[in-house]
């Protein structure tokens, strides 16, 4: 297992506070860059590329699609490298990829060249950046990771939404979509390289602490600094291999939930758009609804990572899936501008909540250790609903000439997934060897 960086190690004993607060800050970086394989941003180019090289918008959503495919056979072996090496090798290695695909697209000349690039791009996205991102937060917070993952998933968020705006005013200064490319590359690179492979340590153990407050003073290498008081925490931490997790009921249960959750969250979201418009909205009204429903997504992941950690973390999933049942079923029952607006909002908050508390569940029922091995496995079920869901209500609306029979299943699924994670129990913990 390698050693810390020596950044850190010269940072800690100086540091007047936890250093996992850097980690934070670290993995905020990474988040941002994250958003350069997000979707939003592609979005960007769909219509300057189709227009330069005549392909269809169908063959280039098709490298999304692949990508993501390619992360969920990656995702559990990327998780076993995420225990045994730590989060900073895999996001290092993702941001300098990332960056790299980004600008070398913008010397594409051919569809080929282009799904190769872009399929590394959101394969990352996908895969790594995940398992880094969230990986490096619940091994250094406990007490305070629904908090700490609320945060990260924010960061997450204002790179979606900053990515593009820069993409944009590359495209129409340079009056070409590849300036847009080599934008990107450099903004991911910018912010996300250096903290990611500077100051990210795997384990607050590597460096002499433990989650969420210094170790106590009798460490060698926190002799001189003040202790804080530790937070109480509900329950010993649980320790499970990923063997052991998979022969529990939780984590079929915990994997249920994700299978009806996420095709709700990528197909509602991705079609939003163009149902308000077909229900009769204009364009412009359109766009302001899915405002509001990104800026209550964003509100919905600070809401549920704040929550007090008294409160059972199913319960919070469960409310997850019953606000994206009552956002869906609103979106269908909507007549007039401010009801799709109210829908959307009460959806979005269900999946601010969607995108931050999986990774505290995954965490705070099997424990550190084999984190990301665990949820490597949880993730492959992730990528394949999330593809799912989009297909769904594409085949349903060209089937039906229509949203409304796809937006009755993501109903249907949303409330099989409020039952799926009130009966997801936290595993019994496993039983300690004799001495």
């Amino acid at each position: 297992m390698p050693g810390p960086p020596s950044l850190p190690c010269l940072l800690i004993p100086r540091l007047p506070f936890f250093y996992g607060w850097v980690i934070l800050g670290a993995v905020c970086c990474a988040g941002f860059s994250r958003a350069g394989g997000g979707v939003a941003i592609l979005s960007i180019f769909v219509a300057p590329m189709t227009a330069n090289f005549g392909w269809s918008r169908t063959a280039i959503s098709g490298a999304a699609s692949l990508g993501g495919l390619i992360a969920a056979l990656a995702s559990p072996r990327l998780g076993r490298l995420l225990d045994r090496t730590g989060a900073r090798l895999i996001l290092s290695a993702a941001v300098v990829t990332t960056a790299a695909a980004c600008m070398a697209l913008s010397l594409t000349q051919s569809l080929a060249v282009f799904y190769l690039l872009y399929c590394i791009i959101r394969m990352n996205f996908a895969g790594p950046f995940d398992l880094g991102i969230y990986g490096a937060v619940n091994n250094w917070f406990i007490a305070r990771r629904a908090t700490a993952n609320a945060i990260a998933t924010t960061a997450q968020m204002v790179g979606l939404v900053c990515l593009p705006l820069i993409a944009q005013a590359a495209i129409l200064f340079y009056g070409s979509w590849r300036a847009g490319w080599i934008a990107v590359g450099l903004a991911v690179l910018a912010v996300g390289f250096l903290p990611s492979v500077l100051l990210i340590v795997r384990a607050p153990e590597d460096v002499g602490l433990r989650p969420d407050h210094l170790a106590p003073p009798t460490s060698p290498t926190t002799t001189t600094q003040p202790t804080a008081v530790p937070p109480t925490h509900p329950a010993p931490e649980p320790h499970f291999t990923r063997a052991q997790a998979l022969r529990t009921r939780a984590f079929w249960l915990l994997a249920l939930f994700t299978v009806f959750a996420y095709p709700v969250q990528a197909g509602v979201s991705l079609h939003q758009a163009a149902y308000l418009v077909e229900r009769g909205l204009t364009p412009t009204t359109a766009a302001a609804i899915v405002g509001a429903f990104s800026f209550a997504s964003g509100c919905g992941s600070l809401g549920f990572g704040f929550l007090p950690r008294r409160v059972p973390v199913r319960h919070m999933l469960a409310a997850v899936g019953a606000l994206q049942a009552i956002g869906t079923l609103g979106l269908l029952a909507a007549t007039a501008t401010p009801e799709f607006t109210l829908a959307a909002a009460i959806f979005g908050l269900g999946i601010g909540g969607l995108l931050t508390l999986p990774p505290v569940a995954w965490a705070d029922y099997y424990g550190r250790r084999s984190y990301g091995a665990i949820r490597g496995v949880a993730l492959t079920f992730q990528v394949l609903a999330q593809a799912a869901g989009p297909l769904l209500s594409g085949v349903l609306r060209d089937a039906t000439g229509s949203y409304a029979l796809s937006l009755e299943c993501f109903a249907a699924l949303s409330v099989l997934a409020v039952i799926a994670a009130l009966f997801a129990r936290p595993p019994a913990p496993l039983p300690t060897p004799a001495a």
